[in-house]
């Protein structure tokens, strides 16, 4: 089978599947992510939604939507942040693409009192104007990988080598339209017709009705050859193949193909920017010392250690990128907050 399959089964499958039969996250889980090590990071992209919001002329109601909300960690604390915009908390209704049923019960825990409405899919968004964050969403959706032989390109498949599972190349040629011309004989390329649909289907939201969204994941900013397809268990890389359903399957993002299909349905895009730079200019240090002001010395070493892991070029900070979405008809066009600097 393509590995797309092969993602798609042992993350979704509706009663094996990785993302449907836990909750993943935290330390005794087998990843954490940014909301996770520190609640700056959800405020800074609440004080960014909220700026867009103010931008966009103060819509109300408007849409605020989470793609893949993990726990919920995230959005409690972008709300908490938004509180100090007026208005901004009163005129959002909470929409949230999440398909497992654990963690849905893990974000209505996170977000008590709130109206929160869950969609299995994007495309099932509601007709509003509206902001959306994607934070550590497109990486998981299934890739396909072609690697090139001397006769041309290979799909690389999901076979049996004996009772074992292995990668192995499909004896068919492909077409070399859409993979790298430059490509040496060995190198593998990443394509994911999940991704490109899922920003189209963004974008054409934000053409109909409006809006922005921030993309924050770990990638690449411009198309290159490859294989980044890894599995996590426990916090310890481990290969792909091994016990499917029980560890993590993700890759590299495409922020280049994820901007092209932005794009292409009518979206501009900034960035990519490296998180720490995107962070930096949205003020996540001056946050910090705030929250140091009080702290004891043991918090403010946890904080300055978050920092480091949230923004430092050999932690979090360039590895993952953030990338804006918005239309050209979305009031508010000068560049957003994060964006001003290339790097």
């Amino acid at each position: 089978m393509p590995i797309s399959r092969y993602m798609a089964e042992a993350l979704g499958h509706p009663q094996w599947g990785y993302y449907i039969s836990r909750d993943p996250l935290g330390r005794s889980g087998d990843f954490i992510t940014a909301p996770e090590i520190s609640q700056m990071f959800g405020e800074m992209i609440g004080l960014w939604c909220a700026d867009r919001w103010q931008a966009m002329g103060a819509p109300d109601p408007f849409m605020l939507a989470e793609l893949g909300p993990g726990r919920g960690t995230l959005m409690a604390d972008a709300l908490r942040a938004g509180a100090a915009l007026p208005g901004f908390n009163q005129a959002a209704q909470v929409h949230l693409v999440e398909t497992s049923p654990v963690l849905r019960a893990s974000q209505r825990a996170a977000l008590p009192g709130l109206n929160v409405t869950w969609h299995d899919n994007i495309a099932d968004l509601p007709a509003l104007p509206g902001l959306t964050i994607a934070n550590e969403f497109f990486d998981a959706l299934p890739i396909r990988q072609f690697q090139r032989g001397e006769d041309g390109w290979h799909e690389r498949m999901v076979g049996l080598n004996g009772d074992d599972l292995a990668l192995v190349l499909d004896p068919a040629i492909v077409p070399t339209a859409p993979m790298a011309h430059d490509a040496a004989v060995g190198d593998v390329v990443e394509v994911s017709s999940a991704r490109t649909a899922a920003m189209t289907e963004l974008a054409r939201h934000m053409s109909q009705h409006g809006g922005a969204a921030l993309i924050i994941d770990y990638g690449h900013r411009q198309s290159a050859v490859g294989d980044t397809l890894q599995a996590m268990r426990g916090h310890q890389f481990v290969d792909v193949l091994d016990e499917p359903g029980d560890a993590d399957l993700t890759s590299h993002v495409d922020f280049q193909a994820l901007a092209e299909a932005a794009t292409g349905a009518g979206a501009q895009t900034f960035g990519p920017v490296g998180q720490g730079t995107f962070l930096g200019q949205l003020g996540i240090g001056a946050r910090a010392q705030k929250l140091q002001h009080a702290a004891t010395q043991e918090q403010t070493a946890a904080i300055a250690s978050a920092l480091h892991r949230l923004t430092h070029q050999d932690q979090m900070g360039q590895l993952f990128k953030v990338m804006a979405v918005k239309t050209a008809t979305t009031p508010g066009s000068q560049i957003p907050p994060g964006f001003l600097e290339s790097e």
